[in-house]
């Protein structure tokens, strides 16, 4: 077997989520068609992070194992040919020793984009989340900052959340404003189901005046969802980068940049 890892970039708007279903048109589906056609037998993917229906990716990361072999430009361009114009492979290469997309992973960085203006936008409609109350972001950076280190994130879990623990680590939470948009960087060892929209949800709600700064503590302290926000839509999520050990050879994305040092000890 031939272990190969690749960079995929895709558009969620229009399936499922990542995760293959029956009947449903997803992000796993597609890839393992259009890679089995060039492997001419049935390719399954492993990904790094599933993302739900409606969620973006700008670079994740999936490994697969191949009977057979095949050049690395031959499952980039083959594998691009066979895709729809919504799902892109940007870069492959061949799999270092036990590298696995998911659980080598050190940590999942995202980006939820908010477009802040009073109207609507025709381009960015699938792209960014849109809010018509003028968004404080410096107040909503400053409320995100009580979610750095570990926690009990259960008042921001997904109350159908399968994992076995609530707790997880952040390593940074940026809130910053580009133009129209107010942007949140966020990033963690792992995000349970719907972390970061709800998340998300909190910090527009304390952006637009409507909770104190103080309130993403105290929901904290809680670990009751039923007193948070709504959960945000999920077209203003993008999976950024995943962060990889150096000896697996993965490139670093410029957002990892901002890890601690104690976040890169397994390097």
């Amino acid at each position: 077997m031939n272990r190969i890892v690749l960079g995929v970039e895709y558009d969620g708007s229009a399936y499922a989520g990542w995760q293959w279903q029956q009947g449903k048109r997803t992000v796993q589906g597609e890839l393992e068609q259009a890679l089995s056609k060039i492997a001419c037998v049935p390719i399954n993917v492993l990904c790094a992070g599933r993302t739900d229906a409606g969620v973006h990716a700008l670079e994740q990361v999936v490994h697969f194992d191949s009977p057979v072999q095949r050049d690395l430009r031959g499952w980039l361009m083959g594998g691009n040919s066979h895709l729809p114009d919504d799902i892109r492979i940007t870069w492959a290469q061949p799999a270092v020793a036990d590298f696995h997309a998911r659980y080598s992973a050190i940590a999942r960085a995202y980006s939820y984009v908010i477009l802040n203006r009073p109207t609507k936008s025709a381009l960015l409609r699938n792209q960014a989340t849109w809010c018509y109350l003028p968004l404080d972001e410096r107040s909503m950076h400053r409320a995100a900052q009580h979610l750095l280190g570990e926690h009990d994130f259960s008042s921001f879990r997904a109350q159908s959340c399968q994992s076995v623990s609530p707790n997880r680590l952040m390593y940074f939470i940026d809130v910053y404003r580009d133009g129209e948009k107010v942007v949140i960087d966020l990033c963690a060892n792992a995000f349970l189901h719907h972390m970061v929209r709800n998340i998300a949800g909190v910090l527009i709600e304390i952006g637009s005046g409507k909770q104190p700064e103080e309130w993403t503590a105290e929901l904290l302290a809680a670990r009751d969802r039923t007193q948070a926000a709504m959960t945000a839509p999920p077209h203003g999520l993008h999976l950024a980068a995943v962060y990889y050990p150096d000896r697996y050879g993965i490139a670093k994305h410029p957002l990892f940049d901002k890890l601690p040092a104690d976040a890169k000890r397994f390097d």
